[in-house]
């Protein structure tokens, strides 16, 4: 079930839910039990549903289809990642810049598709004026180096979101964030953040909603992540115990996030509960 924490607030009607994905509708490649059907009739009931994931790896068509394989309806439209965001900001503040990338298919697809100019590897000489990062799996120490060559020469540098664990089958693989965290070292050039915990995403998918914060809520599982960015962008927010927390230390998390997520979904098993 469903507890809210603060029962002397008064809540605005949800015009829209967010959800955050992995450990939230999904784990890895199973479906959390229910949550093709909470989907489904939150859509019925004309709510919309967005599905706000700081992985920045697919592309919108490929998390739709991935849902949609798990039984979880999804449009293409509703999808929202950190390299969507990431596109849109770069698009906005540094219209037509050349764009140096470390991101796999879903960040360099979302940056050509918003005008952006990726600069090619065989391009050693061209100067880039923005350096983008996300997760890459494949990423070489020849890629690491031009791109701190690059934000040297003064290149600002964007990074799609600042996970330091991708969570995987089995276990965790590094993120962006540790990506990141080297090229931050090299360079000492501080990134500007897109994804969870930083209002970029949210203000993004508030964006595409249409809905004022107060009657947007957040869905997650993760405290550091879903709770406080909803609490930067002024959302209220639900915390589920299917991924990150359980019964037990979730209080101890939230603590540690510095978060008070409005309310709490008991039941770690399953979506059949709440």
């Amino acid at each position: 079930m469903i507890s809210l924490l603060n029962q002397n607030k008064e809540y605005s009607v949800p015009e829209a839910l967010l959800f955050d994905l992995d450990g939230t509708l999904y784990r890895g490649n199973e479906r959390i039990a229910g949550a093709d059907r909470l989907i489904a009739s939150m859509q019925s009931r004309g709510l919309p549903c967005l599905f706000v994931t700081n992985n920045s790896t697919r592309t919108r068509e490929e998390v739709a289809e991935h849902l949609e394989h798990m039984g979880i309806p999804a449009e293409d439209e509703a999808i929202v990642t950190s390299a969507i965001a990431a596109a849109y900001y770069v698009k906005m503040q540094h219209p037509g810049a050349d764009t140096y990338v470390i991101g796999e298919r879903g960040l360099r697809v979302a940056l050509t598709d918003a005008g952006l100019r990726v600069l090619d590897e065989r391009e050693p000489g061209k100067r880039a004026e923005i350096v983008v990062q996300g997760l890459d799996r494949k990423v070489t120490y020849d890629q690491i180096t031009v791109a701190v060559k690059h934000l040297l020469n003064g290149a600002v540098y964007v990074q799609t979101n600042p996970d330091r664990l991708l969570p995987v089958d089995g276990g965790f693989l590094p993120g962006a964030g540790s990506l990141g965290a080297m090229l931050q070292t090299a360079s000492g050039v501080e990134p500007i953040v897109i994804g969870k915990p930083s209002t970029i995403l949210m203000d993004y998918s508030l964006k595409i909603s249409g809905t004022a914060p107060d009657k947007s809520w957040v869905i997650g599982d993760n405290p550091y992540t879903d709770l406080a960015a909803a609490r930067n962008a002024g959302c209220p927010s639900i915390l589920v115990l299917t991924g990150l927390c359980t019964a037990d230390n979730w209080r101890e998390h939230c603590a540690a996030a510095e978060v008070s997520p409005d309310a709490v979904c008991e039941v770690r098993t399953n979506w059949n509960s709440c």
